[in-house]
């Protein structure tokens, strides 16, 4: 996911902590296609139930590698140091498969200034052209979400680079920095574009509700979301369970229907 390199214990902890966060708030109408209805879950509470987020703050230490030194030897192996990396981070899953549809985070590495944004997008998209993302005012935010037309000469614009694609999908990132964070903390939501592979463009909306609080305040207790994003999980595996039960019982009433009206070889038709 781009620097601090410090090897697959780094990039397996940003995949993980960006696949924990699920949020259903506030979908503008331009994330569905045309008559398409999608389940979205919830997501764990990250605030005082009066006030949820749909961004949340988690929090881990984890070991990075110190940069060697220009006369380091070629054999030279280098420092570990603990550090705390966290993100404020907005996923959205779909709530009948619990696949990742969207997913935005701000990365903050201990000791360090610069930050980052990065991007998940599900897997398939084209992979060269990068991900374009622009940052909505709330106004803008407001149009887009009733499919009005909006000022576009009035955005900027971003491309982010991919940097890492996993099972879940793939994420591309881009410096973060104070102008893009303050324009999230008083924007509406956050624009991505990916091509997909027929070099069609997908929206992917991001709302901004709540990231302010999330990205100032502190993070939450990690035992706490997972047992939340536990909770979600059940709630989505039950709801599997369900489908497939009301598919097979469909199944089963269109072959009875089936033998009815045309019965077997040698069989006859049942009254």
């Amino acid at each position: 996911m781009g620097a601090p390199r410090s090897g697959r214990g780094f990039a397996a902890f940003c995949a993980a902590a960006l696949v924990l966060g699920m949020t259903g708030t506030g979908t503008p109408a331009f994330a569905q296609k045309k008559g398409e209805a999608k389940k979205e879950a919830a997501a764990p509470a990250a605030a005082p139930a009066e006030k949820q987020s749909a961004w949340v703050k988690l929090c881990e230490s984890t070991k990075v590698a110190k940069p060697l030194k220009p006369d380091a030897m070629p054999d030279a192996k280098p420092e570990v140091e603990e550090k705390k990396i966290c993100l404020t981070h907005h996923e959205r899953l779909d709530g009948n498969t619990g696949m990742v549809l969207v997913s935005a985070a701000i990365r903050e590495v201990e000791g360090q200034d610069k930050k980052s944004l990065m991007v998940m997008v599900p897997l398939g998209m084209a992979i060269p052209p990068g991900v374009r993302a622009a940052v909505y005012s709330t106004d803008q935010w407001a149009k887009a979400s009733k499919n009005e037309k909006i000022d576009e000469s009035q955005l900027k614009p971003m491309t982010l680079k991919y940097s890492l694609c996993h099972p879940a999908g793939c994420t591309a990132e881009i410096d973060a920095e104070p102008e893009l964070i303050d324009q999230m903390k008083k924007g509406g939501g956050l624009m991505v574009l990916a091509l997909n592979a027929a070099a069609q463009p997908i929206g992917f909306p991001v709302p901004l509700t709540g990231f302010t609080t999330a990205y100032d305040g502190p993070p939450v207790d990690n035992e706490q979301y997972a047992k939340a994003r536990g909770e979600l999980m059940k709630q989505i595996r039950e709801r599997q369970a369900k489908m497939i039960e009301k598919m097979k019982e469909e199944q089963k009433a269109k072959a009875d229907a089936a033998q009815l009206l045309d019965p077997p070889p040698g069989g006859e038709k049942k009254k």
